[in-house]
């Protein structure tokens, strides 16, 4: 295969994605080419610090490092500055910096629930409901469509008096902003400016850009303002772009890739200018394998580590520059150096894309429920049954826990006994019950054990897992039972064989890490279209409480001369002659017109709703067998009659 030269590659610069990075917490966006799709990338700095800074003020203003295990697993940006990083020992950082308030960050519960509420904030400003997660901190945003609607709703004579329109129904929602200058910091920060480019084209890539810099920045003060985090972003045309773009001025930030994003002589562009000074490593989509051999082909040899850091990392930077220009580079090779057994198929000309600055991967649309969800630990030493029974008991209460959290809901009914399975009664007097919204039909367990000593005395580094799966036990659904409970059942019915089948020696293990994963995740049946399935008897109950407010009444002439009497025979011919109404039940009367009638039930009125041809919703009668089909069911019906016999 020959090698595939820069040119050849197409960039599709249509979108528009801003990328949000928490400050001290992270977040997110994407490209653009014909019918403009915007995306802003933000990016919300140091989560971990930032929960603790909301719920105590005071740390905002002191070095603040939050620990797990050993490890300095983040810091706030006063600790920075006085020498903590990420992934320090604990032991150095006490050293570096004695003043530092070091919390406990073990328990994610507070982190990911932070998470979930910054995310449910600025996804609701997504018109298309494309907002992607990235792990606890980042956040992408498709903001295509906005920017094109604004873009032709933007007065070129009025650019300093532009307004921003938030909603396609309301014209009031909105925010009014300088159309003249982009928001926040640019790169290059030599630019020609509006005026050029609205001289040249309306539709350029440089206006949408700018409309997607002002958007940006006052999702960012909406964020800061009613969530209480404030962010870090990056504007682009692509999810790889706005990420790294992002990560230029932190924090409390927002910069723009200004074009141009090609040139007609195939030269440097200022993406490719951007990209060349980053180590391939720092590549989004570019693993540590991948970077690794990438650095070895490059270097001709072995890139040479730091053994000090906890999780390694090179002491040698391989600039992406040094990759793009390296002698007869392309998809040939990086097939030779990256493919292979186990790797995905496009893995070369994915890289090579990435590495000139193309990445077309979608943002993706909301979820209501997550694709997965895992729960791990690492270890100095895990080499003894009893130790590895412990944690994955642990490990198995806190993913149960989450798949409760995640995957189900409170619901409230009326017809729910209160001592059915997760009944509640709550203070209002209605009962609740918890329903599960989806559910996990795969369990994974996964391990790192760590290589054997070499005869040197020292130890190969390596990342590799190996991990077996099954069908997710039944008894995790039950939510009647306590997840203690569960939890020792779980370990020892299904998780103690599946750590015997990958270690099958009865110890020395070594391993460093153990993970428990809920996989598989689908969608219970319910009424969104979204749903794997859909429940009738749901269907049928929101009927009833549709219908219930209106029922045909009949009154004939007997049935008013009983409960009223004293009505004289020219209104006993008006109510003969009354026509059928829609009433309103209440307890004990009949609401007629507006006005309380005391009519006692009958057992003619019971029947009302049992009778066929009275049924609303049963006005399609099929033509091959005769049945009254509800209107919902039509399609399922004549799906049936064209199923083989």
């Amino acid at each position: 295969m020959a090698a595939f030269a820069p040119k050849a590659l197409k960039r599709d610069d249509r979108r528009l994605i801003i990328h949000f990075d928490y400050d001290c917490f992270v977040s997110l966006l994407q490209d653009i080419f014909t019918f403009i799709r915007y995306f802003t990338l933000g990016c919300l700095i140091m989560l971990y610090a930032a929960v603790f800074e909301k719920e105590d003020p005071k740390l905002r203003y002191m070095p603040l490092a939050v620990q797990q295990k050993q490890i300095i697993v983040t810091c706030n940006y006063e600790a920075r500055r006085q020498g903590l990083h990420k992934l320090q020992r604990v032991t150095e950082a006490r050293k570096t910096c004695s003043n530092a308030v070091i919390v406990l960050g073990e328990d994610l519960t507070r982190f990911r629930n932070a998470s979930k509420e910054n995310y449910d904030f600025l996804k609701r400003f997504a018109w298309s409901g494309r907002a992607e997660r990235l792990g606890f901190d980042e956040v992408f945003i498709d903001v295509t469509d906005m920017v094109d609607y604004n873009l032709e709703m933007l007065n070129p004579h009025s650019l300093q008096s532009s307004f921003f329109h938030l909603s396609r129904n309301d014209p009031t929602l909105g925010f009014a902003f300088d159309c003249s200058n982009i928001a926040g910091h640019v790169v290059p920060e030599n630019h020609t400016g509006i005026d050029t480019a609205m001289d040249q084209d309306i539709g350029s890539l440089y206006v949408r850009l700018l409309l997607g810099s002002h958007l940006a920045q006052h999702l960012r003060h909406q964020l800061e303002e009613h969530q209480g985090y404030s962010s870090t972003v990056g504007i682009s045309t692509s999810k790889l772009i706005s990420k790294l773009i992002g990560n230029v001025n932190k924090p409390k930030g927002q910069t723009t890739l200004l074009p141009p994003y090609t040139t007609p002589d195939n030269g440097e562009s200022n993406i490719t200018s951007f990209l060349d000074e980053h180590d391939i490593g720092k590549i989004p989509g570019i693993g540590f394998k991948s970077a690794q051999k990438i650095r070895d082909h490059v270097l001709a040899r072995p890139a040479a580590f730091d053994n000090g850091l906890v999780y390694g990392g090179t002491m040698e930077n391989v600039k992406v520059r040094d990759v793009r220009l390296f002698p007869s580079m392309g998809v040939e090779v990086l097939e030779k150096l990256l493919g292979g057994s186990g790797s995905p198929k496009d893995i070369a000309i994915r890289v090579w894309s990435l590495i000139n600055g193309i990445d077309t991967s979608e943002v993706g649309r909301a979820r209501e429920v997550p694709q997965q969800i895992s729960i791990e630990d690492s270890y100095i030493r895990l080499d003894a049954m009893a130790e590895v029974e412990r944690e994955l008991k642990l490990l198995s209460r806190s993913l149960l826990s989450r798949i409760r959290i995640d995957l189900s809901c409170m619901e409230d009914h009326d017809d729910v006994p209160v001592e059915d399975e997760g009944t509640e009664l709550a203070t209002n007097g209605t009962r609740s019950s918890r329903q599960w919204l989806a559910y996990p039909k795969t369990l994974r367990l996964t391990t790192r054990p760590r290589p054997a000593l070499n005869p040197d005395g020292t130890r190969s580094r390596t990342f590799n897992r190996i991990s077996r799966s099954c069908d997710m036990p039944s008894l995790v659904l039950n939510l009647s039972s306590s997840i203690e409970d569960q939890s020792e059942v779980l370990v020892r019915e299904t998780l103690i064989p599946l750590f015997q089948k990958l270690h099958p020696e009865k110890s020395g293990w070594d391993l460093s890490l153990m993970n428990l994963c809920a996989a598989s995740i689908s969608l219970t049946a319910a009424s969104s279209r979204d749903s794997a399935g859909r429940d009738i008897a749901k269907m049928f109950k929101m009927q009833e409480r549709v219908l219930k407010d209106l029922k045909v009444e009949e009154f004939d002439a007997a049935s008013v001369n009983i409960y009223s009497a004293d009505l004289d025979e020219g209104a006993l011919e008006a109510v003969e002659n009354e026509p059928l109404v829609a009433t309103k039940e209440t307890s004990g009367a009949v609401v007629t017109n507006g006005k309380d009638e005391a009519i006692q039930e009958t057992q003619e009125n019971d029947h009302i709703w049992e009778s066929d041809d009275e049924v609303p919703g049963l006005n399609y009668t099929c033509t091959m067998c005769g049945l009254a089909v509800p209107d919902f069911a039509i399609t399922a019906h004549e799906r049936f009659h064209d199923l083989p016999d």
